[in-house]
């Protein structure tokens, strides 16, 4: 093994003065659910009441990944994991420097989302947009639900690959239960309070 000889190097500003200046605390918040569940149109929505309002905040989406950062990655287990594992540390970079981080990805095993909550620590929030997958794949505009009912995509969570719901999420919604108004409500005044 090659020895590595990598230091952390530190400036002179740090999060708490990056945070003093925004007027708000960063944080990471974890939208998780089935494709179709409405995490990244609930996180989009949100994102745009909180820039609003004048809060430094980002949204981080899992299709939009996959055209840079995650670009070189399969849907493999593996390389599925590894994108979890790129964006959780991101992520983490992002709130060092006071931005509220929007990450909306499927997300959908419990060992993939602990290593989330280890990499980023005391700032992840998890919010779990909980929706019936027929619910899912009646909202699916892409067809790919249809795709792999069909064996052309292999892997598909909550048909061909599990998705594991959280037992304890800092925050439950239920999409289907709830108007997108009244669900982008309830997840902004979430994160107000913890910000």
């Amino acid at each position: 093994m090659v020895e590595k000889r990598i230091f952390k190097q530190h400036g002179h500003v740090f999060r708490e003065h990056r945070e003093a200046r925004n007027g708000h605390r960063a944080a990471v918040f974890w939208f998780t659910g089935l494709s179709g569940s409405g995490k990244s149109t609930i996180a989009h929505a949100v994102e745009k009441r909180l820039f609003d309002e004048g809060r430094q905040v980002y949204v981080f989406d899992g299709d939009n990944v996959r055209h840079g950062l995650c670009g070189d990655l399969s849907f493999s287990p593996e390389a599925r994991a590894e994108n979890i594992r790129r964006i959780a540390e991101v992520a983490k970079l992002f709130a060092d420097t006071g931005v509220v981080c929007l990450c909306a990805f499927i997300s959908p095993l419990l060992a993939d989302r602990a290593r989330i909550r280890e990499i980023v620590g005391d700032d992840y929030r998890e919010i779990h947009v909980d929706c019936p997958v027929s619910v899912c794949e009646a909202r699916d505009v892409k067809g790919n639900y249809k795709l792999a009912r069909e064996g052309k995509i292999q892997n598909y969570t909550g048909v061909s690959a599990p998705y594991d719901p959280p037992a304890a999420p800092d925050l439950r919604i239920d999409s289907d239960a709830e108007t997108l108004d009244e669900s982008v409500e309830r997840v902004w005044r979430f994160i107000r309070e913890q910000i």
